[in-house]
């Protein structure tokens, strides 16, 4: 097998593996944290401290697989055109550093509920308050992240619209739901309202692409060789697509 090759099945996997992962982490938000209600949210994160650290820790192993994920998709599409393939990996760079810098505020709320001796001159409430603020942030800090998610995504699923790597229309779903993505995550973020009448609908897009593509990459692997502005790159031993 190619360097390609063996790139593309690594990515498959870690499609799955970090979609799987990030999922974990946001049931244990969405179990454990009560919309608009700070003081259910800190009895919850109280009662199920392990879980919530789980959670946390969780969202880091999902950044340590995306970061090897951009790695893996580097290689495949680098070939096709080396600028956009940096433009893209900078991209989902920048979303992984945003996306662990963003469990910080999670810390912080578990340091504001852990009863600690240096917070008894505050009133509970009142640290129960600062918490649910420091998991707004943290919220925040997720769909800033994702900003950039879907910029890295989009300019990498042109890639592999372009080279013919995978079904083009696998491709071109990729472009769309990464754009979707974007642009819902930053109207949020300037409008932050529009979460609840979004609700997760404008990931599912997403998470039907990136699903879609790890199966395929795991198990088909890449179907043509890599194709520069001038022809196919020489010396390639991608296969080419069986008619």
């Amino acid at each position: 097998m190619t360097e390609q090759q063996t790139a593309a099945r690594v990515a498959g996997f870690l499609y799955l593996f970090t979609n799987v992962t990030a999922i974990f982490a946001y049931s244990v938000r969405a179990q454990l944290r009560v919309r608009g209600d700070a003081v259910q949210t800190a009895a919850n994160i109280a009662g199920s401290e392990r879980l919530f650290r789980i959670g946390i820790a969780t969202e880091l192993i999902t950044v340590a697989g995306v970061i090897m994920l951009v790695a893996a998709l580097y290689v495949v599409v680098r070939p096709v055109n080396r600028n956009v393939a940096i433009l893209a990996a900078f991209w989902r760079l920048a979303e992984n550093l945003v996306l662990a810098v963003a469990t910080l505020p999670a810390f912080a709320a578990l340091t504001l509920l852990s009863g600690a001796d240096f917070l008894q001159p505050i009133d509970t409430q009142q640290l129960q308050a600062l918490a649910y603020a420091c998991l707004r942030v943290h919220v925040t800090g997720i769909n800033l992240g994702f900003v950039f998610l879907g910029l890295g995504s989009a300019a990498f699923s042109y890639l592999l619209w372009k080279s013919r790597y995978i079904p083009r229309a696998l491709a071109a779903l990729g472009i769309v739901a990464s754009l979707v993505l974007a642009a819902a995550t930053l109207a949020i973020l300037i409008f932050p309202g529009l979460a609840a009448v979004l609700t997760l609908a404008y990931m599912a897009p997403m998470g039907i692409y990136e699903f879609t593509l790890g199966f395929w990459l795991l198990v088909k692997g890449l179907r043509t060789p890599a194709v520069t502005g001038t022809g196919p790159v020489a010396g390639s031993t991608v296969p080419a697509p069986r008619e």
